[in-house]
């Protein structure tokens, strides 16, 4: 469930940013490997 969270506040925040023509504070492919590396971390937490 809170994978869900997480990708539904992401992509409010995504609209929130294109709606307001803001440009995103880290370019996509920085922001996807900081996604990927949160995630990958969470599940080493939990398989630990």
């Amino acid at each position: 469930m809170a994978y869900l969270q997480a990708l539904l506040a992401g992509a409010l925040v995504g609209a929130l940013y294109a709606a307001l023509k803001v440009r995103s504070p880290a370019p996509p492919p920085v922001a996807l490997c900081g996604l990927l590396g949160m995630l990958a971390g969470q599940a080493l937490l939990e398989a630990l």
